[in-house]
């Protein structure tokens, strides 16, 4: 049976009075960050395809990728916790997981309030309370400071772009837009009918957005610069675009921006940067007449 995070959370607080897990499984790379960050990582046995964070993560075995779980490999490691995200092409591999018996809990963050809920979450299943507890407590205080700082600024009307090929968002439903909201913007697509939405070039133009904020691999600068400027030169085929007009066109850490993780909440400090210097953009650029 799945077990979103609030239940996660009245389970785990039974589990205190358990034995801590001390064989851990993570099969989602979302789940290997907080799980160290809960100070669990030395107790994970094995993690899922691209588990690439913190480093120590890259040199434990693979056992799942978005689109299977290697059941044999998982029952030979003998975990008494696994860490599960579920999607539908994992959904019959982790029923039958519980069905042999294994210990499986989801813990699915959808906003960046449930962050640190999973961090103390796992902490408790673990055995490792004091440091989730410290780690929850700063990404709270983080999240605090950053809703004072830019919760009451002007919006901005924001298009977040999850890929370019084929051009997708995010809707409201997801902890991005959340971050956008908190960093005092409006997700111009938050009203669209999937979490992960295919978008046309005439929508966004239709949507107008002042800004238009990139998922991208490798390296961003703090400045939203970006390595590959091809996604830019896209958007500049539309001067009369807001965001394009201002120069607004930044670019973000996918990696960190969209995971369900801790870094989540350092990339949405990055992203209230990114929308601050947007307004100061806008207040120097003239309207066109």
């Amino acid at each position: 049976m799945k077990r979103s995070l609030p239940v996660v959370l009245l389970l785990a607080s039974l589990a205190c009075n358990a034995a801590p897990a001390q064989r851990i499984v993570s099969l989602a790379p979302h789940l290997t960050e907080l799980a160290f960050a809960a100070g669990a990582g030395a107790k994970l046995v094995a993690v899922s395809e691209y588990s690439d964070f913190p480093p120590e993560a890259a040199r434990l075995p693979r056992v799942a990728s978005a689109t299977g779980v290697d059941i044999e490999r998982i029952l030979a490691l003998q975990p008494d916790l696994v860490l599960a995200w579920r999607l539908d092409a994992t959904a019959k591999a982790l029923d039958r997981l519980e069905s042999l018996g294994l210990k499986l809990f989801y813990v699915e963050p959808h906003r960046l309030d449930e962050i640190p809920q999973a961090i103390e979450t796992i902490g408790a299943l673990a055995g490792t309370e004091a440091v989730a507890r410290a780690e929850a407590g700063r990404l709270r205080a983080e999240l605090a400071r950053l809703r004072k700082e830019y919760g009451a600024r002007p919006r901005l009307d924001v298009f977040y772009q999850a890929s370019d090929r084929p051009l997708m968002t995010l809707n409201g439903t997801h902890f991005v837009s959340d971050a956008i909201e908190l960093c005092g913007g409006r997700n111009v697509f938050a009203s669209a009918p999937l979490i992960a939405s295919p978008v046309d070039p005439e929508a966004v133009l239709a949507a107008d957005p002042q800004v238009i904020v990139a998922a991208r691999g490798g390296e961003v600068a703090a400045s939203g610069e970006s390595a590959d400027a091809a996604w830019q030169a896209e958007w500049r085929r539309f001067p009369g675009l807001r965001a394009v007009r201002d120069g607004n066109l930044f670019a973000i850490r996918a990696e960190e921006m969209s995971r369900h993780g801790p870094r989540a909440i350092a990339a949405t400090a990055t992203l209230c940067a990114l929308l601050d210097q947007a307004r100061s953009r806008a207040k120097a650029t003239p309207a066109p007449r």
